[in-house]
């Protein structure tokens, strides 16, 4: 049955011209594959801190999270995360909107199945092939070397969790996670400091949170930083971060 509803879905929504997207991460699939086709995306796009496309979605309109805002555009697909806007989503699905909602890719497998997945449901499956030919291309470029440990930290000491898109990150660039997970304070990083720190880069408004990052006693450890927006959301351009890394 699922089969059935799947392929009765993306043979709805080959010629859809009005897409919006109602999420971080499928603004970036849907700017990433059907620009051409955006009707709204969500004000998030635009922050060049989050999104990997911001500059290329400020050229498209962006609309809140809210049924009747949506409707207004009258929409031929809607697409959305799994989480947030529920209520949201399920009224659009019971005035008869097509909605579409996505996963957040935690690794290389789920980024091609979900960029394969929503080229289908767009009609451009050429389109989504040739990104994961670029993500392939980008990977294997990466120098083959012995693991080096690393710890990606994160605002008051929590660092890449085991199997997320960060630490499949971490092991194409050639690193092994140290932490995996645990909060790491900054008596343990002096004492057994790793080989690599990762980071994102320096917030332009730094908190109490983010203060943790630039304690003097990290100064003496290799650090590697990272554009924010490339560790949000999982697509194939996670394959640049990957290049990054592996410098």
């Amino acid at each position: 049955m699922r089969a059935i509803i799947l392929a009765l879905l993306i043979a709805g929504s080959a010629q859809a011209r009005g897409v919006v997207s109602l999420n971080l991460c499928t603004d970036q699939f849907l700017l990433a594959l059907a620009p051409e086709r955006i009707a709204a995306l969500s004000f998030l796009a635009r922050d060049t801190t989050l999104s990997v496309f911001a500059e290329a979605a400020k050229a498209h309109p962006w609309v809140r999270a809210d049924a009747e805002a949506v409707l207004a555009l009258e929409p031929d697909l809607v697409l959305a995360a799994n989480w947030g806007a529920q209520a949201t989503l399920a009224a659009l699905e019971r005035h008869g909107s097509q909605v579409v909602r996505s996963d957040l890719p935690q690794s290389f497998t789920a980024i091609r199945a979900e960029t394969t997945r929503l080229g289908q449901v767009l009609g451009v499956e050429a389109r989504a092939a040739d990104l994961l030919t670029r993500m392939d291309r980008t990977l294997a470029m990466v120098a083959r070397r012995s693991p080096v440990g690393a710890v990606l930290l994160q605002p008051r000491g929590y660092t890449g969790q085991a199997g997320s898109l960060t630490d499949a990150m971490m092991q194409a660039a050639g690193l092994r996670n140290l932490a995996a997970g645990m909060r790491m304070s900054l008596e343990q990083l002096a004492r057994q400091p790793p080989a690599l720190l990762v980071m994102a880069d320096a917030p332009a408004y730094p908190s109490l949170a983010t203060d943790f990052l630039r304690h003097p006693v990290l100064a003496g450890i290799k650090t590697m930083r990272l554009p924010p927006a490339l560790l949000v959301c999982g697509g194939p351009w996670t394959a640049d971060a990957v290049a990054m890394l592996a410098l």
